[in-house]
């Protein structure tokens, strides 16, 4: 299972962040962050504002405002503000 967290076009340090793969949870403090986890699916995502997110489908995510969302279907939203904007169902 391949994963890729990016932040301003750099691979995010694996200290700024958990991925616990037992609970498929991924957790972090961090903002602006790309994080591709197509083709994995049940992800639940904990991150700050102003990520970008592509995922498969049944994904839950608790994130602050201003982040994208790119994801399959099923996905559950928890988001700090109005300023977020979804795309669903992409297949690569």
């Amino acid at each position: 299972m391949e994963i890729s967290v990016t932040q301003f076009g750099r691979e995010l340090s694996k200290n700024k962040y958990t991925w616990n793969e037992e609970t498929r949870t991924f957790s972090t403090n961090e903002n602006n962050l790309v994080l591709d986890f197509f083709g994995i699916e049940e992800v639940n995502f904990n991150t700050g504002h102003d990520c970008t997110f592509i995922t498969s489908h049944n994904c839950t995510f608790k994130t602050g405002s201003g982040c994208t969302f790119d994801t399959g279907h099923n996905c559950t939203f928890d988001t700090g503000s109005c300023w977020c904007s979804s795309i669903t169902i992409r297949y690569k």
